[in-house]
């Protein structure tokens, strides 16, 4: 049976990895996360990676990541790169993902590349306010990523806001579904998987 792919797009901390979460729990599914195909930049300093456009599209392996995606979609194991953010360097280790029934696909770019967005079952779109998802950007950057408000601040306003204006927000028009990420979870995995058993029972 050929896996059924989710896609979920949208702007940094919209929400799109919290609804992920939810709906792999619903349907056991594989998750694949872009985020894990940022380009090596060992040959960089730590200060210049920090100075990094990583909200282009080009700053990921497109080419990676279009043949892991095509991968899974035929049913084959891949072995996932893993990064880290404290580093904005790839590790040495890499992680076994299976492909199972349903595949989420998951991240700022998961309806860009048309040879992804073509495999896609179901293609969702997290929206929010940019206030909001500065807020939750900061949060999570001085949590998980060992960032102070200021560099988040400075990077935010330099590459993440004008980067998702021009690559992030015009895939919208490519989703099939458009969530509000401070929606009540329940109604937006509700939503999203009313479309996804619909087009899996017509597969």
């Amino acid at each position: 049976m050929t896996p059924y792919l989710i896609g979920i797009a949208g702007p940094s901390c919209a929400g799109k990895s919290y609804l992920s979460r939810h709906i792999a729990e619903k349907l056991d599914a594989t998750m694949f996360h872009l985020d894990s195909y940022y380009r090596e930049l060992d040959h960089l300093s730590i200060v210049q990676r920090a100075h990094w456009n990583f909200d282009a599209p080009d700053a990921l392996d497109s080419d990676l990541l279009i043949e892991d995606v095509r991968k899974l979609y035929k049913g084959f194991e891949i072995q996932k790169p893993v990064y880290d953010f404290t580093t904005h360097s790839r590790t040495k280790e890499t992680e076994l993902v299976e492909p199972r029934k349903y595949i989420i696909v998951e991240g700022l770019f998961a309806l860009y590349w048309d040879d992804i967005a073509d495999l896609l079952g179901t293609k969702v779109f997290v929206d929010l306010g940019e206030d909001i998802c500065l807020e939750r950007r900061i949060e999570r950057d001085i949590r998980e990523r060992g960032r102070t408000r200021e560099s988040v601040l400075e990077q935010y306003h330099t590459t993440v806001l004008p980067m998702a204006k021009q690559y992030v927000h015009p895939t919208r028009t490519k989703a099939d579904i458009v969530v509000t990420g401070d929606d009540n979870i329940d109604n937006e995995v509700a939503v999203v998987l009313n479309h996804v058993l619909a087009g899996s029972a017509s597969k």
